[in-house]
């Protein structure tokens, strides 16, 4: 047996893997990230492994064929264990973490996968036919290769499994509900989860006693009414396409213009999916799907960029004033996370503009000085405002390996 204490954790795309290998250090709840990676375009030309050494900080770009995310994990194993690896036996993987999008109603919590297992995921395949099934290849994968090790399932639709039945339920009738599922799931649950921690450490309190309300901003886009430490409410529904203006995807639209767009467009059902879930969003309104690439034109007086801009922010400050009057004006901080969340520093001005009035605002200078974890309230401000860079792999290799009893969970998650 290997001498680490270590967990693997895999997010299985149609066309990519995202890898992390993290190690428990001794005697405390903490872990070190051992190494990451991603393999991008399995199957397709151009297929590279990009193997980033956390220990030593080598980073290493590596071309080459792989036909199936069979053969993408193969590599990764090898990786790993190669000489000047991040360990020395594949033995040291205690437990192998999966992200698996939709746990339908099934699924709550983090579970290690059997085949009862395999088919309740196989099911939920109807509500997120573009990414279970590559999730549940990796975890059939992961089986093969650490036989030795459970293969732990963690959801991004588990952490909104506290949500009442008026923020989970459509008003649609009650068949659709009780043998179809159509109600409202949630995602980035996996990052809501680390993020409300580590605010309720930054805070100094426990997460049960703190109300945030939380967006998680990056080409998907959504937010999160935290009461008592726990999803109360969230802007994604069934699926990730309610909600937010994302990079390709519409967010909130009329379900008419789905029966408009097919009966006097003449596209089809597959069609209108296309549009709303991936030519829509930022890219529909200013041909640009990145805010990056957005705000820059905007910045040089596109008005198409512009518009763009001002829908994603007037969605944001939409939900905004919903969840703060779901949680009776008590709020304890608002929280910007993800990739547009930590780094575009005029966000948090922009939506937080003229909100004084209901306890928020934001001070410009702390706001362009912060980099990385930070408060950017004013002194005024009577909610914290806090840029909380985001680790889903982290909390993926912790709720694996406290699942499967190899460390216990830190007090300030409790």
């Amino acid at each position: 047996m290997g001498d680490k204490t270590t967990a693997l954790t895999f997010n299985s795309g149609s066309s990519s893997v995202k890898y992390g290998l993290f190690e428990v250090e001794p005697g405390t709840t903490d872990l070190k990230m051992l190494c990451s990676g991603l393999v991008d375009k399995i199957g397709i030309e151009g297929t590279v492994i990009k193997h980033k050494n956390a220990v030593t900080g080598k980073e290493d770009k590596l071309p080459m064929n792989l036909p199936d995310h069979g053969a993408a994990l193969k590599k990764v194993a090898e990786l790993l264990t190669a000489a000047g690896g991040p360990i020395n036996s594949g033995k040291d993987i205690k437990v192998v973490g999966h992200r698996v999008v939709h746990g339908g109603e099934t699924f709550s919590q983090p579970a290690v996968v059997d085949e009862k297992g395999e088919a309740e995921i196989d099911k939920c395949t109807t509500l997120a036919p573009l990414h279970n099934p590559a999730n549940l290849k990796g975890i059939r994968m992961g089986k093969e290769l650490w036989s030795h090790a459970p293969q732990v399932a963690i959801f991004d639709t588990a952490f909104h499994a506290t949500m009442p039945p008026e923020s989970y339920r459509y008003a649609v009738p009650l068949e659709l509900y009780e043998k179809h599922g159509v109600r409202r799931y949630g995602f980035h649950g996996t990052s809501y989860k680390y993020v409300t921690s580590a605010a309720a450490r930054h805070l100094g309190r426990p997460a049960k006693d703190l109300n945030m309300i939380m967006c998680h901003l990056g080409n998907g886009a959504s937010m999160c009414c935290i009461k008592g430490g726990k999803s109360h409410d969230t802007t994604m529904g069934l699926t990730p396409l309610e909600g937010m203006v994302m990079g390709t995807r519409s967010g909130d639209i009329d379900a008419g213009v789905y029966t408009h767009l097919c009966n006097h467009v003449g596209m089809s059902p597959a069609e209108v999916d296309t549009l709303l879930n991936k030519k829509s969003g930022l890219l529909g309104v200013a041909g640009l799907s990145d805010m990056r690439d957005t705000k820059a034109a905007a910045a040089k007086g596109d008005e198409r960029a512009m518009l763009a801009r001002k829908l994603y922010i007037e969605r944001i400050r939409k939900y905004l004033g919903a969840f703060l009057v779901k949680l009776n004006g008590k709020c304890d901080a608002l929280v910007f996370t993800a990739g547009v969340g930590e780094n575009d520093r005029d966000l948090p001005l922009q939506v937080c503009d003229g909100l004084l009035a209901l306890g928020i605002e934001v001070d410009s200078a702390k706001n362009a000085a912060v980099d990385g974890f930070g408060e950017v309230q004013s002194e005024r401000s009577r909610i914290k405002v806090l840029i909380v860079p985001t680790d889903e792999e982290r909390e993926m290799a912790m709720q694996s390996l406290v699942l499967c009893g190899f460390m216990q969970e830190a007090p300030s998650k409790l």
